[in-house]
């Protein structure tokens, strides 16, 4: 059984329906169902899959596919991976594709951190790592927690990693912009020395990085970090992701702590849904990866002021970009590790599991450096809180905090709402206007173009009269996707749409052509009349290109006899256009 053929077989066999409801909750209205939307801030069920076609769309924001193509989206992952998931989900095996062999990007740059991160770790479980495994053992780090997270040891040769590597043939330059060695003039040193290890890994678990912490008493910094390189970008990776995604995803949860030792300590006592922070605060693209996890939230950050105002940033930050999250504040001990050692794990499940909602933190926080008996502080407090209900979207959310706050302090409620109306317009007043990415408009001749596409891949019948009527496109990628069809239809003798998907799905350069124009394209009224005026309309247009380049050859033309027989063709052209435009 070919890839095409086992995936087809896949696909089958689940039914779309039943996929789909296992991530959203779905009704049935009439003959398909309907959910809300995951793929876009969906407040009403926007979403109807068709349990008949076997495939779904969204009437707001267009995402549409098959159910692979469902899977792929809402779990990020590629199709190929989709397709795995979906056969799991049907207790069916994939034996997926075969590697290819290729070269990747920056492939020196990875195996040199692999190298790199295998000395350390063999350093640390030999004899002159016995101190460093000391003092992680008092700091209850075992072996398995060591292992887990692969960490190493830089010892206290100030040249025996670059030893290493330039023996192996690998160039002092990309050693330097790997942030591995430092030079001053001919003088070569390890950057990491003395140190505890803590490897950091892209979102596909690559090593692209290192922490070093100090182990013994030296007055050196705590902790060094590797510089930013082509293959670490600290903003756009996330501390511990590779590891935790599937438990993630099956929990529908993420835990976000600050320190790696914090997330160490909880994946070691298996709560092993928790990233940490890269030591600063949350990034565009770290919101992003965050987002399409679409799990609850929980900010566990350091019980300090500085964990305070992480936690009042990222809150924010996370807000701004249309997300809620929950918040655990811990008492007594600093930070989530030592919270652990000191009170059990049980102790930190039970405040995971009672988190404070962001806005009840904020109303705690603000109060922060505050003297409530003092007016001045009063107003500011107010004011601070009715600033922060702006980018809430719920407007019961909105009127319950405010009545709290009429109450608690006896400040009239239509005042304080007055308050809020003032701030949203102004913040709309201040915001530069979005700027609406409009679809760019499809020429009449692509627009027709894309709905013989569309009727071909629903019904096989428009295939003959396609093939009959017009044959080809001017456009090349309309033409290969005509020819994938046609072909599709030859090999397997029927066609729909969540079948041709799949099939198109292994054609790169023709998947997301095929997507945009499904998604474009929202009729099921599939005629014969419809379908023949679309045909008219690229039949014409093709006549025009065909008008042009015969004026072009004929002003080029200087045999006579020639040009009066592209000019007999020309008017048969114009003719044929005139006749297919009435």
């Amino acid at each position: 059984m070919n890839q095409d053929t086992e995936i087809e077989a896949i696909r089958k066999n689940a039914n779309i329906v039943d996929i789909i409801s296992s991530y959203i909750s779905l009704t049935l209205k009439g003959k398909n169902y309907f959910g809300v939307c995951p793929f876009h801030e969906d407040h009403s069920p926007s979403m109807s899959v068709s349990e008949e076609k076997q495939i779904y769309k969204c009437f707001s924001c267009g995402a549409s596919g098959n159910v692979f193509t469902f899977v792929k989206d809402y779990e990020n992952v590629s199709f190929i991976e989709a397709v795995s998931i979906v056969a799991e989900k049907c207790g069916l095996n994939f034996h997926g594709t075969k590697k290819v062999s290729k070269v990747k990007k920056h492939e020196t740059e990875y195996e040199i951190m692999n190298l790199a991160l295998k000395f350390y770790q063999n350093n640390l479980n030999s004899a002159l790592g016995s101190k460093a495994k000391e003092y992680l053992q008092k700091r209850s780090i075992d072996d398995k927690l060591i292992n887990d997270f692969n960490l190493g040891l830089a010892l206290d040769y100030n040249n025996s990693l670059n030893k290493l590597l330039t023996n192996k043939k690998y160039s002092i330059p990309t050693l330097l912009e790997l942030g591995l060695i430092n030079q001053n003039n001919e003088f070569i040193t390890d950057v990491f020395q003395n140190r505890i290890i803590f490897p950091i890994h892209n979102l596909e678990g690559e090593v692209i990085g290192f922490t070093g912490r100090i182990y013994e008493d030296i007055n050196q910094a705590k902790y060094i970090n590797s510089k930013e390189s082509v293959i670490f970008k600290k903003g756009q990776i996330i501390f511990n992701y590779h590891r935790a995604l599937p438990y993630i995803k099956k929990q529908k949860e993420v835990i976000i702590v600050e320190g790696n030792v914090d997330a160490m300590r909880l994946y070691g006592n298996n709560v092993k849904n928790v990233l940490a922070l890269m030591g600063t605060s949350l990034t565009k693209d770290q919101v992003s990866i965050i987002k399409n996890l679409r799990s609850k939230i929980i900010l566990m950050l350091d019980n300090d002021e500085a964990g305070a105002n992480a936690t009042f940033t990222n809150g924010n930050i996370l807000e701004e970009a249309g997300l809620s999250p929950l918040v655990v504040r811990l008492t007594g001990e600093k930070d989530p590790d030592e919270y652990i050692l000191k009170n059990g794990i049980s102790k930190i499940i039970e405040n995971i599991n009672h988190p404070l909602s962001f806005l009840d933190f904020k109303l705690t926080y603000l109060k922060n450096n505050k003297d409530l008996t003092k007016t001045e502080d009063l107003v500011k407090y107010i004011k601070d809180i009715v600033s922060n209900l702006k980018n809430i979207n719920d407007d019961l959310t909105k009127e319950i905090t405010l009545k709290k706050i009429s109450e608690e302090y006896d400040i009239p409620l239509d005042l304080l709402e007055q308050e809020l109306k003032k701030v949203e317009t102004k913040t709309k007043k201040d915001s530069p206007p979005k700027k609406i990415l409009e679809k760019p408009k499809l020429s009449k001749y692509n627009k027709a173009s894309e709905g013989i596409i569309y009727f071909m891949i629903n019904e096989s019948s428009f295939i003959k009269i396609f093939k009959e009527d017009l044959g080809y496109f001017n456009n090349q990628t309309y033409r290969s996707i005509a020819n994938e069809i046609i072909y599709y239809y030859e090999e397997y003798g029927q066609i729909d749409v969540a079948s041709f998907i799949s099939y198109i799905s292994t054609k790169d350069y023709l998947y997301d052509e095929v997507m945009n124009i499904i998604k474009n394209n929202n009729t099921e009224n599939f005629t014969i009349e419809a379908f023949k005026e679309y045909l008219k309309v690229a039949q014409i247009e093709m006549y025009k290109d065909e008008i042009k380049e015969l004026k072009e050859a004929i002003k080029n033309e200087l045999d006579a006899s020639k040009k009066l027989e592209l000019a007999n063709k020309l008017i048969e052209l114009k003719k044929g256009c005139v006749e297919n435009g009435k």
